[in-house]
């Protein structure tokens, strides 16, 4: 791998999607499925409404996020999980949920990314003229009272707090948020002008290993518009990243780091994490799992269980610690909570209810190191950080283990696109 170029992000940026970008539902599978996506922009706080001017060395206020969760469990069957969530997390780490058990109303593209839901439409609309695609911004605000639609460079929608049928309380910090905003992206998940890559690996085409997870997109700049309650944010070129998790539910329990707020010209961006997922086919048998990803101006560092080692130290909340080494490679990421978060829902096979926190307000160290030299070092107090599942009764120590033959099987380079007829890839591929 050559040495890290810096250089302005048109000069590196790629549109190619990932992998992995449809939605994986296929109306013949039977039993648990859900299928969550995860987009966050990234405001930075000179944009933001009522930001106090910095005192003389105090660290610079952090960027006010936001976060758009959607899921969608068990869809068009009857059992106790179904339903159409849309969650969102706002600055300071402010929450709000709009939920149905009506899944029909949800739909999704086959091989790339588009989706979309609706849970009411304006009064004047036909109730048979649900939106079943991606619609121009004039007629999703002619037809749509309450939903979203999202493409890879469009997001857009409406919601109003309505948790009636989802699972547990958590207290809303606003009762309405509405936004519009187009995105522009630069790193997808693999080095710029090579394959976009599987996040984890190409044996996420079966349906084993669930749950699968794929990062969409590490890097984009994102301009438009967020109404959140009274408040008005506008913003251009903020940082925004999106991901995406499907299969039965989420692991037994997990961590996660994520950050591109690094305030840099080679647009850095970072997203780690680990969990504990179940073996197919064997019997009370775990393993514990981790990644660690780097982009920075075009270029890659993958450290995952089959091309090198990951560590970590994640506390129960406060403190997330992680190390990799792979062909030259060392990074380590340091993290620290400094709020007390919030609590999120995820799916579940109770359906959507608290199982996770979050914060968006985390104090991250990346440091990089090739061939012993310390080549990256930034450090950013806008990092996102949680803690899932359980139980957390004390820190998390852990090494990412995969194994034999999973880990040679995942090293052979199989692109299951270039291999197979189009007519033979699974959803959401």
């Amino acid at each position: 791998m050559a040495p890290f170029d810096g250089g302005k992000y048109k000069s590196f940026a790629s549109s190619l999607e990932t992998p992995h970008s449809g939605y994986h539902f296929h109306p013949q599978r039977k039993g648990r499925f859900m299928e969550g996506w995860y987009f966050k922009v990234a405001i930075p706080a000179k944009n933001t409404p009522a930001k106090k001017k910095k005192k003389k060395n105090q660290p610079a206020a952090p960027d006010d996020s936001f976060a758009f969760m959607y899921s969608i469990e068990d869809p068009n069957l009857d059992s106790p999980a179904s339903g159409l969530g849309a969650q969102v997390m706002g600055p300071q780490d402010t929450y709000m949920v709009q939920y149905s058990r009506d899944t029909r109303r949800f739909w999704g593209w086959t091989h790339k990314l588009g989706l979309g839901g609706t849970f009411r439409l304006k009064d004047q609309v036909d109730s048979s003229d649900y939106p079943t695609t991606m619609l121009t911004e004039e007629d999703f605000s002619a037809k749509v009272l309450r939903g979203f639609q999202v493409s890879s460079t469009w997001h857009q929608g409406h919601l109003s707090l309505e948790s009636k049928g989802v699972g547990g309380y958590i207290k809303p910090g606003v009762k309405e948020c509405s936004w519009a905003y187009s995105t522009k992206r630069v790193h997808g998940w693999g080095d710029v002008g090579g394959k976009q890559l599987a996040t984890a690996g190409w044996l996420a085409a079966l349906p084993v290993f669930e749950p699968h997870w794929q990062i969409l997109m590490s890097y984009g700049l994102s301009s438009g518009w967020i109404r959140w309650g009274s408040k008005l944010y506008e913003f251009e070129d903020a940082p925004s990243y999106s991901e995406k998790n499907w299969g039965e539910g989420f692991p037994k329990r997990w961590f996660w780091i994520q950050c591109n707020s690094f305030g840099d010209e080679e647009c850095t961006a970072v997203t780690a994490g680990g969990g504990r997922r179940t073996l197919p086919l064997l019997v009370n048998q775990d393993e514990d799992v981790a990644l660690i990803g780097i982009h920075h101006a075009g270029k890659f560092i993958e450290i995952v269980p089959w091309n090198g080692d990951v560590s970590w130290k994640v506390s129960p909340w406060g403190s997330w610690i992680m190390k990799g080494r792979t062909k030259g490679f060392k990074v380590e990421l340091e993290a620290k909570a400094v709020s007390t978060g919030t609590v999120l829902r995820a799916p579940t096979v109770e359906g959507l209810i608290p199982v996770c926190k979050d914060t968006f307000d985390g104090i991250l160290t990346l440091k990089v190191w090739e061939e012993g030299k310390l080549i990256m070092e930034r450090t950013s107090n806008s990092a996102a950080l949680e803690v899932g599942g359980g139980p957390w009764w004390d820190s998390w120590w852990g090494n990412a283990e995969m194994k034999e033959p999973l880990r040679s099987v995942l090293q052979v380079p199989v692109d299951v696109k270039s291999t197979f007829p189009k007519r033979f890839w699974p959803s959401g591929l």
